[in-house]
């Protein structure tokens, strides 16, 4: 599995009712379709072969016997492939008749799986013709084979471990795919025949997208579609692919042409998504024997995808779609809000004291503070913003703190840093025209101790303004701008706060809208050197630390999942296909080197509030050695 990735499909082929050997003909197409696609495992819906819709004929035995005839063609048809196969018949065992999935492979039924909840009521009457699969015999013979029977069957090969429901299955209380993911089923495939009704599919969807997330697996589902009778229902031919919560891929509704749905899922996240959460093995460890499923091992082909068939997102702090990051953005600057309005109230200290510089994380601090303020009915004028200039401050970023501060109306003070730095350089001997670290920090720290003195002036909390980005990368002065009261953006990664101030920028006058836009617009710099011969800025912090597009995407898989280098790496390649393979491999180092040796700032942040599920707090989520060593990471990144 090429970085811990398998492609899955759902196909849904056009089926004629009762008639066998146009179906596994339909079938046997798709399978080779899929099978040049490099895919490994294809699933059908559910009785595809007879078609869902036969009624009584099901009990005319020309149809059952001609459906194992139509399975044993299949088994010829698709002998010389290596995809795995689902497809549904109805299956004789000791005069009973199952409605069943069969799981084959280059001519070879490896399982087979009976449904377990079979519907009758309203429009449905399987138990007229099926009986449920709880107390079936555990060996089938079919087609001159003897295969495994049972509703608990898993099959396995390396990570992957697959489990089968069908249809009705999912929509009871207790799925037999909650049990099979907590026996390790890291897939479930559902092959269905669920018919339309209003309001129905948006019901479907969410209740596929839940049980992915709450097995922690891919789901993986099939439904009939065109072919099937019409003479009381309507199939759709509904198809959907999701991992974890997250649809991937869907079908076409009511189309009247074939469809194949394909995606990649990738199983090393499901699996240690799995590891982390406790509950998920505690909640494993519950199972009862009668609940605990057959493992069958099984071999999958192997292919190395160079090109992922989903998107990977090169944002992943960032919901993808403007509904959805419209209400992200909104319930973000709730929890922001929600936690500085706590510590206010807790403190009792009804002042805050923000550092204005013009630039992004500063102007999200301080629509956090106007929030807050409005939501706990205390003055805006109580919220002191200062503006202080220093050696790089630019014209540019000085109008628009000024600016941004008169039109949100807080409290503006000025201090002015040049004198106290320079007088600072001369106290301990520093050429101030050599401009390194040591100028750089002076002025930071110069900063943080005015915006901690006025903080005791006034009898207020200074609110932090750097970021989660900045913490991973320590692009901070210790004891400088990496010290204050409260961080209320140390949860958010830089990619994220400028989404974060173009939502809030609508939401207020075009003047204030005018100068965020601006704010947005302008380079990330800590303006600690001079500018240029024409006033713009000199220290962009992307031409040193490298983008942050790239470094926000290194963190999230990092922290989030734990992927090794190559991991990341691969991902990172299908995220950002436009960018040098050097050019990621170098920013990739660059993130691991700083990541690690810069822990001990993150070792004594201070409090902030958890925003998204990845964060660096040393209290909550991220407890890592300052001493810990980068090479492990920094050989596999060089060597990639």
């Amino acid at each position: 599995m090429e970085k811990g990735f398998i492609r899955l499909a759902t196909a849904i082929p056009n089926v004629r009712v009762g008639d066998c050997v146009y179906n596994i003909t339909q079938i046997a197409n798709q399978i080779r379709q899929a099978d040049k696609q490099k895919v490994q495992i294809v699933c059908f819906p559910e009785l595809c072969i007879t078609a869902y819709t036969c009624g009584d004929l099901f009990h005319q035995r020309v149809l059952v016997e001609e459906a194992e005839n139509a399975l044993a063609s299949l088994l010829a048809e698709t002998k010389q492939t290596n995809i795995i196969a689902i497809a549904g018949l109805p299956v004789l065992q000791n005069n009973c008749l199952y409605n069943a999935a069969v799981v084959i492979q280059s001519g070879n039924i490896l399982s087979a799986v009976p449904k377990t909840y079979l519907p009758n009521y309203g429009e449905f009457y399987e138990k007229r013709w099926f009986t449920s699969g709880v107390n079936a015999l555990p060996v089938l013979n079919i087609c001159g084979q003897s295969a495994p029977f049972g509703t608990q069957m898993l099959l396995r090969c390396g990570e992957l471990v697959f489990g089968i429901e069908i249809c009705e299955d999912l929509w009871v209380t207790v799925p037999p795919s909650s049990y099979q993911a907590l026996c390790g089923a890291n897939v479930i495939f559902n092959i269905s025949a669920s018919n339309e009704l209003i309001g129905k599919n948006s019901y479907l969807k969410d209740l596929i997208r839940q049980q992915s997330a709450r097995c922690m697996a891919a789901y993986v589902y099939s439904s009939a579609g065109a072919g099937e009778s019409t003479q009381d229902i309507v199939f759709a031919g509904n198809a959907f692919i999701a991992e974890n919560g997250e649809m991937l891929a869907e079908s076409k509704r009511f189309s009247f042409d074939e469809q194949i749905v394909m995606s990649d899922i990738d199983l090393q996240k499901l699996n240690i998504n799995r590891l982390k959460h406790c509950s998920f093995a505690d909640n494993a460890a519950n199972l009862t024997d009668k609940n605990t499923a057959q493992i069958i091992d099984i071999d999958i082909p192997k292919y190395q995808h160079k090109k992922l068939m989903r998107k990977i997102q090169p944002l992943p702090f960032v919901p993808s779609h403007t509904e959805n990051r419209n209400e992200c953005c909104e319930e973000i600057f709730s929890i922001q809000v929600g936690g500085l309005a706590k510590r206010i109230s807790h403190t009792g200290l009804q002042r805050a004291i923000v550092g204005i510089s013009g630039g992004l994380d500063s102007a999200l601090a301080l629509l956090v503070c106007i929030k807050t303020f409005d939501k706990l009915g205390i003055s805006r004028k109580q919220i002191t913003g200062i503006t202080m200039p220093g050696f790089g401050t630019t014209d540019r970023t000085y109008a628009n703190a000024v600016n941004l501060m008169k039109s949100l109306g807080v409290t503006i003070r000025e201090i002015n840093i040049a004198k106290a730095c320079e007088q600072h350089f001369n106290d301990i001997n520093h050429n101030p025209e050599i401009h390194n670290v040591t100028y750089e920090n002076v002025q930071a720290r110069e900063r943080t101790q005015i915006l901690m003195d006025v903080a005791n002036q006034e009898n207020g909390l200074v609110i932090g303004t750097g970021d989660l980005s900045e913490l991973a990368l320590g692009w901070a002065t210790y004891n400088g701008d990496h010290m204050s009261m409260y961080g209320v953006n140390s949860g958010i990664p830089k990619t994220l706060v400028r989404h974060l101030i173009t939502w809030a920028a609508e939401q207020f006058d075009e003047k204030t809208k005018s100068i965020l836009t601006d704010i947005t617009q302008t380079p990330v710099s800590p303006e600690l050197l001079p500018a240029d011969k024409n006033g713009n800025i000199i220290q962009k912090t992307e031409d040193v630390t490298g983008p942050y597009e790239l470094h926000d995407f290194f963190l999230y898989y990092t922290l989030r999942y734990g992927f090794r280098p190559s991991k990341i790496f691969f991902l990172a390649q299908q995220a950002f296909e436009n960018t040098q393979t050097d050019e990621l491999k170098k920013w990739m180092k660059v993130f691991y080197k700083r990541f690690f040796t810069q822990q001990f700032k993150r070792s004594c942040m201070p409090d902030g509030p958890k925003v998204g599920s990845v964060n660096l707090s040393p209290r909550g989520d991220w407890r890592m050695p300052s001493d810990a060593s980068a090479a492990l990471w920094l050989k596999e990144a060089e060597e990639m």
